[in-house]
């Protein structure tokens, strides 16, 4: 459950959903599939074209829809052909996949994808770094986007003292680029083995046996020690493709709530969400455990217990589009406070 890939932009929907429904991403062989229709060039080495590797994998995402809980059956081996749900959000896709690029791993020292791209992934590991250094400092800025890094040497007395789990790891490349930054308590977690075993596989490779990777399934999750820096690159996008979507997600919150810890923050990277989206989320999650808390008419009432989780900020240097007199980007950053 690495992550999710990029969206085309809002005004191409209607053209991308006729050539691509949702039955067309359920083939007879997952394999191929997973192999063809979801990879995009990263910088660590692949084989097939960059363009067309993009335009695959933005095809098929948009023709996921989401569908109400009452739509699905709970006890379905495989998801529709039609509506929301697709094979992007079954553990069988991602071991599948997760095997073809293990093997490619052994066979060639090749080490995957970088879901979401590796410009995205850059802004996200370089903005999460000055979120925390400026946490560390006692500092909750409102502009992420314009604080300038810290010299190495500095950066790293603060950032050293970060305990880091990345949710739906992956090939675990992200923990990779938050080490080089100077996070060194690193944790990754994935369903799927096969990803584990390939994210061991290149960490002892590049130099980065340090960080701890471990099977869990985040919403069923055994962990029981709290981080205080969360990172979901996707894994929040994959969820919500599952058949049973809407009650993931609920499932999803009520999990990695227990996983932040105090004074903690949660970091979703998604292309299936906007920011508006994602703090909507957020306030019906707080609003759920506390009735009185969550809502945006009440969060800022002083009475009762304080919401789970507040915003803090957003990536803003994305590319953005208009669309509809509605400014949006393609990909989302939020980061979340804990109380």
């Amino acid at each position: 459950m690495a992550g999710i890939r990029l969206q085309p932009e809002e005004a191409d929907l209607t053209q991308h959903q006729t050539r691509a429904t949702t039955a067309d991403l359920v083939s007879d062989d997952e394999r191929s599939v997973a192999a063809d229709s979801w990879s995009i060039k990263s910088d660590y080495g692949s084989t097939l074209d960059d363009d067309q590797r993009h335009a695959d994998a933005a095809e098929a995402l948009c023709s996921a829809n989401f569908r109400a809980a009452s739509d699905y059956n709970s006890d379905k081996d495989e998801a529709d052909g039609e509506g929301g749900a697709s094979m992007l959000g079954l553990q069988t896709y991602w071991d599948a996949a997760y095997a073809d690029e293990l093997a490619n791993f052994r066979e060639h020292g090749h080490a995957g994808e970088i879901w979401f791209g590796s410009d995205v992934m850059d802004t996200v590991v370089s903005w999460t770094k000055s979120l925390c250094i400026e946490i560390s400092r006692g500092q909750i800025p409102n502009h992420i986007d314009d604080i300038k890094s810290e010299p190495g040497e500095q950066g790293d007395k603060y950032l050293s003292s970060w305990s880091v789990l990345d949710i739906g790891t992956g090939n675990g490349l992200l923990l990779q680029e938050l080490a080089k930054q100077g996070f060194s308590d690193l944790t990754g977690v994935d369903y799927s083995e096969g990803a584990i075993d390939l994210a061991r596989n290149l960490a002892d490779r590049d130099g980065f046996s340090s960080i701890n990777f471990l099977v869990d399934d985040v919403l069923e999750t055994k962990i029981e020690r709290k981080f205080q820096l969360v990172m979901d690159k996707g894994t929040l996008d994959a969820v919500g493709l599952h058949p049973d979507g809407p009650i993931k997600r609920i499932m999803y919150w009520d999990s990695v709530s227990k996983l932040v810890a105090s004074g903690g923050i949660l970091v979703i990277t998604s292309c299936n969400n906007t920011k508006d989206e994602l703090v909507q989320e957020v306030e019906n999650f707080n609003h759920r455990n506390n009735p009185s808390q969550g809502l945006e008419s009440q969060k800022d009432q002083v009475s009762g217990d304080p919401p789970v989780f507040r915003y803090l900020n957003h990536v803003q240097t994305y590319p953005t589009f208009m669309f509809g007199g509605s400014v949006g980007s393609r990909v989302a950053t939020v980061a979340f406070l804990r109380s």
